[in-house]
């Protein structure tokens, strides 16, 4: 009677749980080591062999019997659990979605992909080449010998007499020329590229260039010039032109520095041109015959030219921006005025 009383006692509390810590007090409540019902056990040593089978039987069937409501109670109170989860992480559809801050693409990126957009179109490939190079890629196959004076024009990072961080992206050029063999080119060769220079306003250690080389019979200053001005008109308006001024580059010869016509004031003279109506934005020239010889070229069969762009300077100009450092800093206040110019 006692024992039979236990399993209707039990049966009520079980029903009575509303959570599971509950529920799991009235398991070890009743089918614990120290339960009620396995204290029923121990109580055996009282009774005769007769007796002894049929009260374990009975306890057995008692144990069992709670274990059974245990399981379907913890069923049904795990679903209400998870029920009461899911009405609480309920989503209203009609609300508004949240904002999301998108990215930009970096303004130089910005750069090098219309660059690099217009003179595929012209049929270019584009070229790259490592970050630290060989001096003979950097200096000595593009007419730049060891003793060679113009080298003091740019400071090297070097790393050991023979291996610097390229200080330009002409290194490019040679590999692509010293792979050709002699065949027609024409490439561009856009990167990273390292000097040894103060970083202020206008200047850093480290900076953009796209440099185009274009090898091939017949290859004249007319067609530089022509290229040139489709790139300016790319980069700063339809109504550019532009005007090669006579310079001085080793790996060229003869070597211009390319102005274009102010943007801003359409040649009449303002600040930003210094009244003079152009800008300097690159330099360029026809390909020195040494470069050639010593590329692997003939130059009495092919000739062409070369040019090198500062994608720093051509985005400054571009969007006036005042600032070279600007382009480094992360803020994103700067880089978000970019969001969707191209």
């Amino acid at each position: 009677m006692e024992l039979e009383n236990v399993e209707k006692v039990a049966t009520e509390e079980i029903e009575a749980c509303e959570d599971l810590d509950q529920l799991n007090e009235t398991r070890v409540k009743y089918l614990g080591k120290k339960g009620l019902i396995q204290g029923f056990m121990s109580k055996m040593r009282d009774l005769t062999n007769e007796e002894r089978p049929k009260f374990g039987a009975l306890v057995n069937k008692i144990k069992s019997a709670v274990e059974e409501k245990i399981r379907i109670a913890q069923e049904k109170l795990e679903e209400k659990k998870i029920n009461k989860k899911l009405e609480s992480e309920a989503i209203d559809v009609t609300l508004p979605g949240y904002k999301f801050n998108t990215g930009v693409i970096h303004p130089l990126m910005q750069t090098i992909e219309e660059i690099e957009d217009l003179f595929i179109g012209m049929g270019y490939e584009i070229a790259e080449g490592p970050e630290v190079e060989e001096d003979l890629y950097n200096f000595e196959l593009l007419n730049l010998p060891k003793d060679h004076p113009a080298r003091d024009m740019q400071d090297t990072f070097y790393i050991n007499p023979n291996t610097l961080l390229r200080t330009h992206t002409s290194p490019v050029q040679a590999r692509t020329m010293q792979a050709k063999k002699g065949e027609p080119i024409k490439v561009i060769c856009p990167g990273k590229v390292y000097r040894r220079d103060d970083d202020d306003a206008t200047h850093s250690h480290q900076f953009m260039q796209v440099e185009g080389l274009v090898l091939g019979k017949d290859i004249s200053l007319a067609d530089l010039k022509g290229t040139l001005h489709e790139v300016a008109k790319k980069i700063f308006g339809d109504e550019r032109t532009i005007r090669l001024r006579p310079s001085f580059f080793p790996f060229t010869e003869p070597s211009v520095e390319v102005d274009v016509s102010c943007f801003k004031c359409n040649g009449k003279g303002c600040p930003i041109c210094k009244n003079s109506g152009w800008i300097e934005v690159l330099g360029a020239g026809m390909v020195n015959n040494n470069v050639l010889k010593m590329n692997g070229y003939n130059p009495d069969e092919i000739q062409g030219f070369a040019f090198g762009i500062g994608v720093e300077r051509f985005t400054m100009l571009k969007y006036g921006i005042e600032d070279i450092r600007n382009f480094y800093m992360n803020d994103t206040k700067f880089l978000n005025q970019f969001k969707g110019v191209k």
